[in-house]
Parts: C-alpha cells; structure tokens; sequence
C-alpha cells in the first residue's frame, strides 16, 4: 500500500512516512482484536513496520482460503524486532526451542 501521509520529528526537516500494510488475520485472533481482547501482534519480521503505521487487518479464513469481508485498521505502537540468536542473551536457544515465547500486553 502507499503512504498515507507524513509527519515531522523534532528539528528533523525530512518528513517521517507513515504507511499503511495489510495482514490476514484468522477469524478467532480478529474478534478478539474486535472484542478488544488481543492488543498485540505476533508477525514475521518479514516486512518493516514502526510505530504509528498503520495495520490494515482483513479476516482470512484458513477453512475456506479467502477473505470474509471484515477489516479493522489498527495503529502500531511499540515495535520490537529481534532475532532467535539476539534472545540467548535472556534464555539459552535450547529452551526457547523446547518452550517457545510468549508475549505479554501490557495494560
């Protein structure tokens, strides 16, 4: 998608570019973003994001291969990126492997 518009940071003369970025969302993990339920997500770092873009999220259904219809569109706040090997400073690879990640919101 294209920027949809700009800002400016600090004494900083080029404008910051906000963007807006479309995900699937299957439709259990969206009611619960609707509900208000789930304020995060869990992405791939496979795409930039920073905070105050926007995230166009689209109902995708796994059952039936396509979108339902419904759309939220959600503001990014904090963005941490990090990779498996930056997290062994905190937890040895193994258990992370054996336990996984959660990730917590905080309210």
């Amino acid at each position: 998608m294209r920027p949809s518009g700009g800002c400016h940071l600090g004494s900083n003369p080029s404008p910051a570019v906000m963007t807006k970025m479309e995900k699937k969302v299957w439709p259990e993990y969206f009611q619960q973003i609707l509900d208000g339920k789930k304020t995060f997500e869990l992405r791939l770092y496979d795409f930039e994001i920073s905070e105050g873009d926007t995230l166009v999220l689209r109902e995708w259904s796994p059952d039936t291969k396509g979108y339902t219809g419904r759309v939220l569109e959600k503001k990014a706040g904090y963005v941490g990126k990090w990779k498996i090997d930056e997290l062994t400073q905190f937890w040895p690879k193994e258990e992370i492997e054996k336990r996984g990640l959660q990730v917590i919101s905080l309210l």
